[in-house]
């Protein structure tokens, strides 16, 4: 027993001699920290930190110039002209005399119609008219014979009188029957289907020994003409007023060599390379869009518009002498969508100008108001700028180089003043 408490009492003995060596290292290792610590601040409190620089931007100086304007309209091909083959006469088809898609010219015969009974009713009617000019020789002959006897009272005023009303009546048979053969050898040249205009005809909607009917609903096909052709290009009311208000305050000049000429782009994006005139402005507006249309004529040699085919036309407007045109990459826009620019100012300070934008023109905008000659448009470093009437460093901006890898992308200004 003795034994075993004497162990049991050089436990504690042991542990706490490790514990207290424990302590001791912990704290020599946070002295250490605090002394390394103390150093670095000591070496680095004579030094402050690199003041920032100013920012470097890109920038364009804004110039007017003379610049036509154009619209890009969306419109459909329609056929210079259109015609709808019906017959005229009743009858069965005998025979198509075309081929279905090939060109055509005008009095060519498209349809034969059985002739036969219109034949034999012109037969009739001439036959007709025979009789009646015979029965009008008689009457004239008697009439003649009856003025000679009737001073000599050898035949009654009575005799006479019908005589003479006998041969009027047989004159106006005899107009119409001449009015029946004309008729007759209308309907027999009708019986021949023609084609009124030259063109590219269509299918054909009947065949060989069809009935058909005169003027009937269904056309037996159509013929269209293609060369030239016309383009419609609806323009909405808006644009058609805010054209007419730059003529009439000057902006704008309607006195270039291309007024009136339009391009086409056709619906693979390439452009068509013959120009069309424009022909009229309609002066009806459709209710349902709100636009009249333009019609332009273009030359089609080729056939390569075809009709209800899908274009767009750049239409140009007129001349704008002081147009103030800025690249698209200087233009951003706030968070509801208002374009807004930033310009490097006499004193190089960098400020906002709130912008109205006209139009796009290629990769630039034409800005019609917010703009003018002799700014500085930032185009690059824009990420840099953080509120307006910070110093910031222009340089030139060059096409096609980004100097100093200034960032290309606008971002929305985080501080804005008015």
């Amino acid at each position: 027993m003795a034994i075993g408490n004497r162990a049991g009492r050089m436990r504690p003995q042991g542990g706490s001699s490790m514990l207290s060596r424990a302590m001791k290292f912990t704290r020599n290792v946070v002295l250490g920290a605090f002394a390394s610590v103390l150093m670095l601040a000591g070496c680095g409190k004579n030094e402050a930190p690199p003041p920032p620089g100013e920012p470097v931007v890109s920038v364009v100086t804004i110039e007017a110039q003379s610049t036509a304007l154009t619209t890009e309209l969306t419109g459909r091909t329609v056929a210079y002209r259109m015609a709808e083959i019906r017959p005229q006469v009743n009858g069965i088809i005998q025979k198509r005399l075309f081929e279905e898609g090939s060109e055509v010219k005008a009095g060519q015969a498209l349809y034969k119609i059985d002739p036969a009974p219109y034949q034999a009713a012109l037969d009739n009617a001439r036959a007709a008219l025979a009789r009646a000019e015979a029965n009008l020789t008689t009457i004239q002959l008697r009439k003649d014979r009856f003025e000679k006897l009737l001073p000599d009272n050898a035949v009654s005023q009575q005799d006479y009188d019908d005589v003479t009303a006998g041969l009027k009546q047989a004159q106006a048979e005899v107009e119409s029957w001449k009015a029946q053969v004309k008729l007759a050898d209308i309907n027999l040249v009708y019986t021949d289907v023609i084609a009124p205009i030259s063109g590219r005809i269509g299918r054909s909607n009947i065949t060989e020994g069809a009935i058909v009917t005169a003027y009937q609903p269904l056309n037996l096909t159509t013929i269209q003409q293609l060369d030239p052709i016309y383009v419609d290009l609806p323009q909405s009311t808006t644009e058609m007023l805010r054209l007419k208000r730059h003529l009439l305050d000057g902006s704008v000049k309607q006195d270039g060599a291309d007024q009136g000429n339009i391009r086409l782009i056709q619906e693979d994006g390439m452009v068509y390379p013959l120009a069309g005139t424009l022909q009229f402005r309609d002066i009806s507006v459709d209710p349902s869009t709100g636009s009249v249309v333009l019609r332009a004529l273009f030359p089609n040699p080729d056939g390569a518009l075809l009709p209800d085919m899908f274009v767009r036309g750049i239409v140009t407007e007129g001349i704008n002498q002081q147009a103030i045109l800025v690249p698209q990459q200087g233009v951003a826009r706030d968070s509801k969508g208002d374009p807004f620019a930033w310009i490097v100012d006499a004193e190089g300070h960098a400020q906002i100008r709130r912008l109205v934008i006209d139009r796009a023109m290629g990769d630039k905008w034409l800005v019609s108001e917010g703009l003018a000659p002799g700014d500085q448009l930032v185009v690059e470093g824009l990420m840099s700028l953080r509120r307006p009437g910070a110093a910031v460093k222009a340089v030139p901006f060059k096409e096609g180089g980004s100097p100093g890898g200034l960032d290309e992308h606008s971002h929305q200004p985080a501080t804005q003043s008015n």
